[in-house]
């Protein structure tokens, strides 16, 4: 049986348009620069490679310059799932990056710090 695992959020605000983030959100070549070392897609199926490892995922759905949402092959047949969701701030116009992700309690520092990691390497690929 697979251990429980837990929805947490993060936020980071970017200084760009929404377009310009979705585009490094949602296609093989915009993923390729900051989530992983190579990403194809097939059917709806998107396979990321880092080094000498692959994992899949299955895109659930999207709507362009808001958002999109996957789900690793290994987790279907549960809730868990990840997105990435773009949110403008009504008053400052502020464009954040909303990631929802399922970890198990142990491993969340360690995933957060994943991400800090990749957001970096993305925020540096867009030239901010």
């Amino acid at each position: 049986m697979m251990p429980d695992k837990n929805e947490y959020q993060i936020e980071y605000v970017f200084n760009t348009i929404p377009k310009v983030i979705f585009y490094r959100l949602s296609s093989p070549s915009g993923l390729s620069e900051w989530f992983a070392d190579d990403v194809n897609v097939r059917d709806g199926v998107y396979t990321f490679y880092w080094n000498n490892s692959e994992q899949q995922a299955k895109l659930l759905s999207k709507k362009d310059n808001v958002f999109i949402k996957f789900q690793w092959i290994e987790d279907e047949g549960t809730d868990y799932f990840f997105e990435f969701r773009i949110v403008i701030d009504e008053l400052t116009r502020d464009v954040a990056l909303h990631i929802t992700d399922f970890v198990e309690d142990d491993e969340k520092e360690d995933a957060i710090e994943l991400w800090n990691t990749q957001i970096s390497t993305l925020k540096h690929a867009l030239g901010l």
